[in-house]
């Protein structure tokens, strides 16, 4: 079984996207209260060199050697990809050595590093986040470690936009009676603009979250708040149903594991009916390798981590 990579994991903006896990479960700068993959046991932002970077990339040479593809390889996971102090030698190496296009998919909390930044300018697309528009709000959606300041994060995306020259995303999590009023909303969108994204992602709950009071926003709400953003703006906030994968245990645990998924999508990703994947989730079910649960009005897969954190 791969121990660093899963997927390729259905996008929704970046189709096949293999994921690179840098993290040792969970390891995070946060505890956003969304999180798909529930609260973090303690907030760190320490950066180490583990996992060792020769040997995910060794996992990853063997991947592509036997003829995979993929549209991005994606430093994501379990945790936060830029904690590791090497994750800017797996997007070189991606860069360098593969036809695959780079993505970082980053919470941004350390991107007031100037070490951080520079990697990070390495990769095709960078993924960041803005969920709030001062300390308090980051507290309240995103809480952070202790020594991590709002603004400090936002100048450091502002000084990373001046140097990157690839696709710079952001997403924008909203949570009603959170951060969706208008005003909210709107000190969101004004931050966002102060550093200029190619596209802005509005998202809702649509997996498991870390805090189960979380509710979706509606979508006549998301489409209410999208002008906001500016013409570059879209909505997520759907799970991707065009994205397929070839079943094996393997592909769909390394998959739940980092990222729950509803029955019926991960049914439509390995083109299978719901009734015959749960034919094929039952022994792993019975040894325990991932486990089915019911979450914002549906039924979801995780394993490992995800799974008993829920």
């Amino acid at each position: 079984m791969m121990k660093y990579l899963f997927g390729p994991v259905p996008s929704r903006r970046y189709g096949r996207s293999l994921g690179v896990d840098l993290a040792v479960p969970k390891t995070c700068t946060l505890s956003c209260r969304f999180c798909q993959l529930g609260p973090t046991p303690h907030t760190t932002v320490t950066r180490t060199a583990i996992p060792d970077i020769d040997a995910v990339w060794a996992e990853l040479r063997e991947w592509l050697a036997q003829g995979n593809t993929a549209d991005y390889i994606t430093a994501s996971g379990s945790g936060e990809p830029t904690l590791h102090l090497h994750f800017g030698d797996l997007l070189r190496r991606v860069r360098d050595e593969t036809d695959c296009r780079s993505l970082l998919l980053s919470n941004g909390s350390l991107f007031f590093l100037p070490e951080v930044r520079r990697d990070a300018c390495v990769a095709d697309v960078v993924k960041v986040s803005l969920h709030a528009w001062d300390q308090a709000s980051f507290e309240t959606v995103n809480r952070p470690h202790p020594s991590l300041r709002f603004q400090a994060i936002l100048d450091g995306y502002r000084a990373f936009r001046e140097t990157f020259t690839g696709r710079l995303d952001v997403e924008v999590f909203l949570i009603p009676g959170v951060n969706d009023r208008d005003d909210q909303a709107g000190k969101i969108a004004a931050l966002t603009a102060s550093f200029a994204p190619d596209s802005v992602t509005l998202n809702t709950s649509v997996r498991p979250p870390a805090d189960s009071s979380i509710t979706p926003c509606s979508q006549e709400r998301l489409e209410a708040l999208l002008p906001l953003f500016g013409p570059h703006a879209h909505l997520g906030g759907k799970e991707p149903q065009n994205v397929t994968m070839t079943y094996s245990q393997e592909a769909l645990v390394g998959l739940v594991e980092r990222h729950p998924v509803s029955l019926s999508s991960l049914a439509a990703t390995f083109e299978k009916t719901e009734d015959e994947l749960r034919a094929l989730l039952q022994p792993l079910l019975e040894r325990g390798d991932i486990r089915l649960f019911p979450a914002v009005g549906r039924l979801f897969v995780g394993g490992g981590y995800a799974a008993r954190n829920k």
